[in-house]
C-alpha cells in the first residue's frame, strides 16, 4: 500500500518553500504527496508551522489537534509536525500533544526522511519542487534568519543569525524553475536587503537580481521584504531601468515615530524613511511601494498613532497591511516594556488605518482606468481571468478580473485595459 503524505503549511512564503522541496523529495522515494489536502485520503501528516506572532501559533496548534482527532477516529497512521513553532516550543509540545509522532524543529529534509523511515536515500534534482498551487509563479528563498534584532520580533530566537545562499546556488535554482514553467520570481528572505553581507561584506542584491533577468523564461522578477534601513539603493536604479525587475518595493516601515521606531530597535529614523520613499518615487513615478505597519507597540499613545496616521495619509501606499503588536517572550520588547495597550484599543487603530487606506487604494485604482496594464494570468473560473500586474504580488496584492473573446493559457501574459475598479481590484477586458 503506498503511503500517502498531507503536508500542511503554515505561515509565510519561505515555508511554502521548504514544503514544495521536501513533497519533491518524498515523491521521488515512493510517497504521494499532496499540499494542504482537504480530503482525509492520506495516512501521514506533516504540518509546517508557524511561531511568528500569538495568532499564528493558535492556528498551529488547532491544527495539530484536528489531526490528532483524525487520528483516533480514522486511518491517520503517522503525524509528523516541524517549523517555527516546533523548533521555538520543543519541549512543550512534547509534553502538551504527546499523540503527535515526531516532533522536529527548523526545515532539514534529513530530518524528515528519517522520520519517515526511510533508509534508503536516492539521488535527485537538490532544486525539484512539487508546487503548491500555480507554476508560472514560484518563491525564491535568498538567505535564512535576520541580524536585525528588533525588539518586537522572535525570529532571530528561532531562526538563527543571517545566513546567505551562495549566489551561484540561487542562479541554478532559478533556472531550473524556469525550467519547469515558472516566469516569474518571487525573491523572499527575512531581510532581502541585507542579502550578500555575511558572504562577502557587501550587499549583493543588486548584483543578484541583474544576474537572475538574463535567466530564458524569466519575465518578472519581484522582491520581497526590504529593509528600509540600510536599503540597497542601487536596485532602485535597476528596477528603473530593467523591464524584468518588477517596480514594486515591498518595505516594511513598521511606524514612522521616532520615538517608537527606537523603542523598535528598527536602525532607521522618520526622516530617512520619508527621504528613502521620496527617492523611490522620483526615479520611478509609477512604482508600487507595498508596507506593513506595528500598531499597538508599548509607547504608541495618542500623539505617536496620530503621527502613524499622518504618514499614511501623505504617502498613499500602494498596497498595506497593519499587525497588532502581540507581546514575543523572549524579546527585548517583552523584556522591557510592559504591554499595556487594551486589544481592543489595537484592533481599532489597525481599522482606522485599513479605513483610511481603501480609500487611497480606490483612489489610486481609478487612476488606472482608461489604462492598459501586462497582466500575468493567475486563473480562470469558467466565466473571468483573474490576473496581476507587476505592481502586484500573489494572494496579497490587488486582482486584475477581466474577459477575453479567445482561450488563455495560465501563466501566460496579456495586455488588459482596464474598465472600472474598486478598492481591491481593477476590471476590464483582454486588448
Amino acid at each position: 500500500m503506498q503511503k500517502i503524505i498531507n503536508i500542511i503549511t503554515l505561515g509565510c512564503a519561505k515555508n511554502t518553500v521548504d514544503s514544495e522541496k521536501f513533497a519533491y523529495i518524498a515523491e521521488n522515494h515512493g510517497f504521494k504527496v499532496y499540499h494542504n489536502s482537504e480530503t482525509n485520503d492520506f495516512n501521514i501528516a506533516i504540518v509546517n508551522t508557524c511561531g511568528f506572532i500569538n495568532d499564528a501559533k493558535v492556528q498551529s496548534i488547532d491544527t495539530i489537534l484536528d489531526l490528532v482527532a483524525l487520528k483516533k477516529n480514522k486511518n491517520l497512521e503517522k503525524i509528523i509536525v516541524f517549523g517555527c513553532l516546533s523548533e521555538r516550543y520543543m519541549n512543550d509540545l512534547k509534553q502538551e500533544i504527546p499523540e503527535v509522532d515526531v516532533f522536529l524543529g527548523n526545515y532539514n529534509p534529513n530530518d524528515l526522511m528519517s522520520a519517515l523511515n526511510v533508509q534508503n536515500r536516492k539521488t535527485y534534482n537538490i532544486y525539484g519542487r512539487i508546487f503548491e498551487s500555480a507554476n508560472h509563479y514560484s518563491y525564491l528563498k535568498i538567505a535564512e534568519g535576520c541580524n536585525r534584532n528588533c525588539s518586537f520580533c522572535a525570529i532571530p530566537l528561532f531562526k538563527g543569525k543571517y545566513v546567505s545562499r551562495e549566489t551561484d546556488e540561487i542562479l541554478q535554482e532559478a533556472k531550473v524553475l524556469s525550467d519547469n514553467g515558472v516566469k516569474e520570481l518571487l525573491l523572499i528572505a527575512q531581510d532581502l536587503s541585507f542579502y550578500g553581507y555575511d558572504l562577502k561584506k557587501k550587499f549583493l542584491l543588486s548584483e543578484l537580481i541583474e544576474k537572475l533577468s538574463v535567466i530564458d523564461g524569466i519575465e518578472w522578477i519581484r522582491m520581497h521584504y526590504l529593509y528600509p534601513f540600510l536599503f540597497p539603493e542601487k536596485v532602485i536604479d535597476i528596477a528603473a531601468e530593467n523591464p524584468k525587475i518588477c517596480k514594486y518595493f515591498d518595505i516594511p516601515v513598521q511606524h514612522i515615530s521616532d520615538k517608537i521606531l527606537q523603542m523598535m530597535n528598527r536602525g532607521g529614523t522618520k526622516a530617512e524613511t520619508y527621504k528613502l520613499i521620496e527617492k523611490i518615487r522620483k526615479k520611478i513615478p509609477d512604482a508600487a511601494i507595498r508596507t506593513s505597519l506595528l500598531v499597538g507597540h508599548p509607547g504608541e499613545g495618542k500623539r505617536e498613532f496620530e503621527e502613524l496616521l499622518e504618514f499614511v495619509k501623505i504617502i498613499k501606499f500602494d498596497r498595506l497591511g497593519v499587525f497588532e503588536y502581540s507581546e514575543e517572550e523572549g524579546t527585548k520588547s517583552a523584556k522591557n516594556y510592559k504591554d499595556t495597550i487594551k486589544t481592543s484599543v489595537k484592533k481599532q487603530r489597525s481599522k482606522m488605518i485599513m479605513d483610511i487606506q481603501a480609500e487611497i487604494s480606490l483612489e489610486l485604482n481609478l487612476k488606472k482606468v482608461g489604462r492598459s496594464f501586462k497582466t500575468i494570468v493567475d486563473e480562470f473560473d469558467g466565466k473571468f481571468y483573474y490576473g496581476r500586474t507587476e505592481f502586484d504580488s500573489p494572494e496579497v496584492d490587488n486582482e486584475v478580473i477581466f474577459t477575453s473573446l479567445e482561450k488563455i493559457e495560465t501563466g501566460q501574459f496579456v495586455q488588459v485595459n482596464i474598465e472600472s475598479a474598486d478598492e481591491y481590484s481593477l476590471r476590464g477586458k483582454k486588448i
